[in-house]
């Protein structure tokens, strides 16, 4: 792997979960200033569950923003503040390390002898050489790449170009905050597991990615400006709609990449409930909204998670 490919492929966690979120799979529409009004200011995209003295919060992260998304809800500052415990989706560092980047290299680029235009239909590589041409991008540089890589480096150099930094993602802001401050930390999953999902999707669902990918790259703008709208002014509904919006063309990703993960996930937080300290965890704003979200699935064990 050259020292360009590497550069790529650091930035991809945060594209890994942006897919999750649905960058990837939506299909753009501008908000309007009415919906935005409509959306309760009062309220961010942080939950929380009560147990006896002690407290749950659930917060929705997204990994690549502006700095004018800063200050932070007082609420989810004061989540924060009061948590002995901060646990995360992953460990956003481990992206650095020789075994993840080897992993990458492994699921994400073809063997020797296989080509990405021998394993995409003419119709999806014409496409996509319409788009780097486009972007500027040689095509030559991406040959080895395979469809779900292609997918997420071309989403991710477009929300870079955007002014998107990782470096002020909810996940980068309070992690570097809690090991500052000294707090408990946890993981949910490995960087490692949550590329085995994207790099063992199969041939044609990888496909499918990239051409949806192509077709949203143009609206980008748009569809990144509308989450981020919602998400700060708590718009639940809004955001479920946007993030989801073209999920059930996919049901197998959608089950591989929201649902099981979200079931895993609401099973972890339960087993949080019986500890006797306060806890916040992070993860990607469309694991929280939305049916067979995690809080959904809390709501059905009959919790009580109230939105902050």
């Amino acid at each position: 792997m050259t020292n360009h490919h590497i550069i790529k492929c650091n930035g991809l966690k945060v594209v890994l979960i942006l897919f999750i979120l649905g960058f990837v799979l939506t299909g753009g529409a501008a908000a309007t200033e009415q919906q935005n009004q409509d959306a309760d200011a009062s309220k961010s995209c942080l939950w929380s569950i009560q147990t006896g003295v002690h407290t749950i919060s659930l917060l929705g992260s997204f990994h690549l923003l502006k700095s004018d998304v800063y200050p932070l809800a007082a609420a989810i500052d004061e989540a924060y503040s009061s948590s002995q415990k901060v646990i995360f989706e992953a460990d956003v560092n481990a992206m650095q390390t020789p075994t993840v980047l080897q992993k990458i290299q492994r699921l994400g680029l073809f063997p020797e002898g296989q080509t990405l235009n021998q394993q995409i239909s003419a119709d999806t590589y014409t496409k996509l050489k319409t788009k780097m041409s486009e972007l500027g991008l040689p095509m030559q540089q991406f040959a080895l790449y395979k469809p779900w890589l292609i997918a997420l480096t071309l989403e991710l150099s477009e929300l870079l170009r955007l002014g998107y930094d990782p470096s002020y993602g909810i996940d980068m802001h309070f992690l570097n905050r809690a090991k500052q401050d000294a707090k408990e930390l946890d993981y949910l999953e490995s960087i490692e597991y949550q590329f085995d999902l994207l790099g063992n999707m199969n041939q044609m669902d990888q496909e499918s990615l990239l051409r949806h990918t192509l077709e949203d790259l143009d609206d980008i703008e748009n569809m990144a400006t509308d989450m981020i709208a919602y998400w700060k002014s708590g718009d639940a509904e809004n955001l479920y709609q946007l993030l989801n919006k073209n999920f059930d063309k996919h049901p197998r990703i959608r089950d591989s990449l929201l649902i099981q993960r979200n079931r895993a996930w609401a099973a972890r937080i339960e087993a949080l409930l019986k500890e006797n300290q306060n806890v916040l965890v992070i993860v990607g704003a469309g694991h929280l909204v939305g049916p067979d979200s995690v809080v959904d699935l809390l709501k059905k064990k009959g919790y009580r998670v109230k939105q902050k």
